[in-house]
């Protein structure tokens, strides 16, 4: 139950030439206390009750806990969420051994393009797309959690 992964910016749109699959998600956060989040998730036609713990030294490690859980159950959820959601387009791209999660944000974070990648342990190589950018990885700003609070359209230059 421990994930490990890393984040990175997207400097082009050119991975959706690559993906194989996207998918709508709307989340609200029901906690966002910065030692745990609860989070609550449609992504498509499923939904997910989701616990993060908070992140190691390198931010590439947490504990997450994630059950399934019927689509109306989310959407009564969502309504006692903490006030912003998340509403993102997500892609599904093939690298080698591994899969790219690209999240194009709509709404309030509208313009970020957050890559992650999901791997075994902490020293895992990984082929580099030419649209991945800046690693974020541990770059708390980052969070889906703190962007619910504080949406990527809020941010000024240099943040």
């Amino acid at each position: 139950m421990i994930e490990i992964e890393r984040k990175f910016l997207v400097q082009s749109d050119a991975f959706k030439k690559e993906a194989f699959q996207n998918t709508r998600i709307l989340q609200g956060y029901l906690n966002t206390d910065k030692d745990r989040s609860v989070r609550i998730r449609i992504n498509g036609d499923k939904a997910y009750l989701t616990i993060k713990g908070s992140s190691s030294q390198s931010g590439m490690s947490r504990f997450e806990w994630e059950k399934e859980i019927a689509v109306d159950e989310a959407e009564q959820l969502l309504l006692l969420c903490e006030p912003g959601k998340i509403e993102k387009v997500r892609y599904l791209v093939k690298a080698g051994k591994f899969t790219f999660e690209i999240d194009e944000f709509i709404g309030e974070n509208e313009g970020l393009m957050l890559a992650e990648i999901e791997l075994t342990s902490e020293e895992d190589s990984f082929e580099k797309p030419e649209w991945l950018g800046k690693e974020v990885t541990g770059d708390v700003r980052y969070y889906n959690s703190q962007l619910s609070s504080n949406p990527y359209k809020n941010w000024k230059e240099g943040n």
